[in-house]
């Protein structure tokens, strides 16, 4: 029996399997980076052991030290949750060595499926149909196909390539992603699917030779090879779900596996499938299977590591249907990449319950009010998961959800979440792996920019509410009141499309006398129903609009009935600042500079690879601008750098003529 229990990993998955744990009576101890110091899931163990340094290969990827810390804190198991060392068999073999109960797979079958080519070739022989797949680049047949990464998952180190010419520098790439991600630079390439589903099997397997399929989960909605949006059960032809199920577990007793794994499958369009991998771990997902069926899958993995037997030999029925959603800490401004900073308010409404299975809507986060997201570890915040009888209650019950929820202080792609879970493709299930390419308005903000005004106007009001509420001279009198009504009272904001006024002007007795849009837009009537510092109501052409406002700072959050926008209120006389030089690019997040592809005096074309930064596991190209010429490189390659810095400057080529 299981007494004490560590967890080598953190964020939601630590959160998750810790709260299995306090049902079934076990102890938890948490590892932590510097950087996880305050984080939730440190302070909802009953131990914390501190891993001294920052990044993953300095805490949560040295054996070593989660070795020592279960001996610390005299833990007699190891859950490795899911990414960092959840499936290397090295791991695994150590804590077995170490007298632990290991709660995984086998370090053989971890070994086996860790390969991924030689995954493929062991399951062929099992009769798992495979796609076409090459590591010497010279034996391609044709294109596109796909780079992969041979050791861990997550769409790390995968790049598509559609020509032969991209092929050489797209390996490099996901050599050097998949290296600083699993510590594994190995690459192989498969034939590319058009169009093709991505489907997989959650299987369980006992130490007493029983694997069994838990059902299948459709995660086709995914941008940059990582799923967004995944869902149970998939919708699928008659038929076609019991061969999925027969391949995935054929799979599981091809390698002895024991423990909860998942088989993944690409449907192409044609009807037929093929094995991708095989994860011997959790999956980030593993949610919307505990929604339809009822179990506990973390629960069911201790079981199984404490040498019970499955209590169940076949796949159980389901019921309903359950959607998730990963909200991600991304900047839709900078193409979805990974932003930082500290969550001010971190709200989602009508949450029934937090990492367990339920009915309703599901919470799994690693995050609360006051984090803050830094750059060395995944981008995910949380996960919200929504249960209904059908597919189409429980798409509705998410997407509300996440328009109603209040994330501030950190922008995130939960605009993007909610047109795919309402767009009328992902209702009919029309949905592949090219879903986004294909529907690019799903990228839309949720808040129309003609809106953006009357938002202003919101967080304009409630600022005044505010700053008359704790005013101690003329508290009777309303904010901006004046004798003379030719003068407006003006707040000036930062926006999501640059700045923005709030031009009104209040009478005495604190109604709107007047307020304007930007020059030739026409301009609704607008009376102010309710001001107070953290809510403000508008009738708008006699329709009542409610906002709801949070100040920090000079931080303005607003969250209206059309969509939510973040505001940085100006202040009246600024302070003069150091001007950039032309050209100039900034580091859009903090990172590392990882390679530098040009040199000072290079003449460039708009377009061209100047450097790559990496930062949130991710690496992220910068390109020219403009034709011109490279006038400084003032970073090195392995420089680290913050949130505008420069990285190069590019003078413009002048024009000819």
């Amino acid at each position: 029996m299981i007494n004490r229990l560590l967890v080598a990993n953190r964020g939601e998955i630590a959160r998750r399997v810790f709260a299995t744990c306090r049902t079934l009576g076990i102890g938890t101890v948490a590892v932590h980076s510097d950087a996880d110091a305050d984080a939730p899931f440190v302070a909802e163990a009953d131990q914390a052991v501190h891993l001294p340094g920052n990044t993953p290969a300095e805490t949560y990827l040295r054996i070593d030290l989660i070795l020592d810390a279960a001996r610390r804190a005299s833990a007699d198991a190891v859950h490795p949750g899911y990414g960092f060392l959840a499936e290397n068999a090295e791991f695994a073999t150590a804590v077995t060595d170490a007298g632990l109960t290991w709660v995984g797979p086998p370090s053989k079958a971890i070994a086996a499926m860790g390969d991924k080519m030689e995954a493929k070739a062991l399951l062929a022989e099992a009769g798992v149909p495979m796609l076409p797949t090459w590591t010497d680049a010279d034996d391609i047949t044709g294109f596109p196909v796909l780079v992969k990464a041979s050791a861990g998952g997550g769409g790390r180190g995968m790049r598509v390539v559609r020509d032969a010419a991209e092929l050489a520098e797209a390996v490099a790439s996901a050599r050097r992603e998949a290296a600083s991600a699993f510590g594994d630079g190995t690459v192989f390439i498969e034939r590319y699917v058009e169009r093709g589903r991505h489907v997989e099997v959650q299987i369980l397997g006992d130490s007493h030779g029983t694997v069994v399929a838990l059902g299948e989960r459709d995660c086709s909605i995914q941008r940059r090879h990582q799923k967004i949006v995944e869902e149970a059960p998939a919708v699928l032809p008659d038929g076609l779900r019991e061969r999925l199920h027969e391949a995935a577990v054929a799979a599981g007793r091809a390698v002895g596996y024991v423990g909860a794994g998942t088989v993944e499958f690409l449907l192409a369009p044609d009807g037929d499938f093929h094995f991708l991998e095989m994860n011997t771990r959790l999956q980030v997902e593993h949610p919307v299977t505990e929604a339809v069926t009822g179990l506990d899958l973390v629960r069911l993995q201790i079981l199984v590591a404490e040498g019970e037997p499955l209590p169940l030999a076949t796949t159980p029925p389901t019921e309903g249907h359950a959607i998730e959603a990963r909200l991600c800490a991304e900047d839709p401004a900078q193409g979805y990449r990974p932003a930082t900073g500290t969550l001010r308010r971190f709200a989602v409404p009508g949450v029934a319950g937090e990492f367990s299975p339920t009915r309703g809507l599901r919470l799994d986060s690693g995050v609360v009010d006051g984090s803050t997201v830094g750059v060395h570890y995944d981008s995910m915040l949380a996960k919200l998961v929504a249960w209904g009888p059908t597919r189409a209650e429980a798409a509705r019950t998410l997407a509300g959800a996440l328009a109603r929820a209040e994330f501030h202080g950190v922008t995130t792609n939960r605009d993007l979440l909610v047109r795919v879970l309402r767009s009328r493709e992902f209702a009919a299930a029309d949905v592949d792996t090219g879903f986004l390419e294909r529907h690019p308005e799903v990228f839309e903000p949720l808040l129309p920019a003609d809106q953006l005004p009357l938002v202003a106007l919101a967080g304009a009001l409630a600022s005044a509410a505010g700053r008359r509420a704790s005013a101690s001279v003329l508290a009777g009198l309303p904010s901006g009141w004046r004798n003379v009504p030719a003068f407006p009272q003006v707040t000036r904001f930062t926006g999501p499309d640059g700045e923005i006024e709030a031009r009104y002007r209040l009478d005495r007795r604190g109604a709107l006398a007047e307020w304007s849009l930007p020059e030739g837009d026409p301009t609704p009537a607008v009376s102010v129903v309710e001001a107070a510092p953290d809510r403000v109501v508008l009738d708008v052409d006699g329709v009542r609009r409610a906002f709801r406002v949070h100040r920090v700072g000079s931080e303005v959050f607003v969250d209206g009935p059309d969509g939510a926008a973040s505001l940085t209120e100006l202040p009246r006389l600024p302070l003069p600042t150091a001007e950039l030089a032309a050209g100039s690019l900034v580091a859009p997040l903090p990172g590392a500079v990882t390679r530098v592809h040009v040199t000072v005096g290079q003449r460039v074309a708009a377009g061209d690879l100047l450097l790559t930064l990496e930062a949130m596991k991710l690496e992220h190209p910068v390109l020219a601008p403009t034709d011109g010429v490279v006038a400084e490189l003032p970073v090195p390659a392995g420089g680290q750098v913050d949130t505008g810095a420069v990285l190069a400057v590019v003078n413009p080529e002048e024009d000819p003529r």
